[in-house]
C-alpha cells in the first residue's frame, strides 16, 4: 500500500515539476519577446529575443517544452503587448517552430547536445514558422500578396535568433545541470 503511494506522489510530483517549469520557460520566452526593436522595413514587424529564447528552451528541453513554451510566451506577448490580432497566428507558428526544432535537436539519441543538429533544426523550422505567419496574415487580411512584406522582418528575426542561441546552447550544456541526461 505504501509503495502506491509513493508512486501516486511521485507521479504527482513530477506532474507538478513539469508544469511549473513549462510555466518558467513560457515566462522566460515571453520576458525575451518584450526585448524588441520595431523594424521600419515592409508591414514592420519586431526583432526580439524571444525567438532567441524558444531556439534555447527547444534545444536544451525538447519539442514539446519549446512548443509550449513558444506558443505560451509569445502568444501572451501578443495579447499583452497590444497585437491580439496575432496572437492566433503566432501561437500556431511558435508552437510548430518549438516543437521542429527540439524534435530535431533531440533526434538520433541526441538530447540538444549536437551542434550541427540544433542549427539544422533552427534552419528548417524557419520556413514552417514562415508559412504559418503567412497563411494567418493571408486569412486576416483576405490577402495572397500583402503577407510577402513580413518574410525580411520574419527571416532577420530567425537568423538574430540562431546567432544568439546556438552559442548560449553550446555555454550552457556545459554546466553541470545540462551534463547530466534528463
Amino acid at each position: 500500500m505504501q509503495n502506491i503511494q509513493r508512486q501516486t506522489n511521485t507521479k504527482t510530483h513530477t506532474k507538478t515539476l513539469d508544469l511549473v517549469l513549462t510555466a518558467i520557460l513560457s515566462a522566460l520566452v515571453l520576458i525575451a519577446t518584450m526585448i524588441n526593436i520595431k523594424l521600419p522595413i515592409g508591414q514592420g514587424g519586431l526583432i526580439h529575443l524571444g525567438t532567441a529564447m524558444l531556439f534555447i528552451v527547444a534545444i536544451l528541453f525538447g519539442p514539446k517544452k519549446g512548443a509550449l513554451a513558444g506558443a505560451i510566451g509569445m502568444g501572451l506577448f501578443d495579447i499583452f503587448g497590444g497585437w491580439a490580432i496575432w496572437a492566433p497566428t503566432t501561437i500556431v507558428a511558435r508552437a510548430l517552430q518549438g516543437y521542429i526544432v527540439g524534435k530535431i535537436a533531440w533526434s538520433k539519441g541526441h538530447q540538444g547536445d549536437s551542434v550541427k543538429l540544433n542549427i539544422w533544426a533552427a534552419v528548417a523550422s524557419t520556413p514552417v514558422m514562415l508559412a504559418a505567419y503567412y497563411i494567418g496574415q493571408g486569412i486576416m487580411y483576405n490577402n495572397w500578396v500583402a503577407p510577402l512584406a513580413s518574410i525580411p522582418g520574419d527571416l532577420i528575426q530567425s537568423v538574430v535568433g540562431l546567432l544568439i542561441a546556438i552559442p548560449l546552447c553550446i555555454t550552457l550544456k556545459k554546466t553541470p545541470f545540462f551534463r547530466k541526461k534528463f
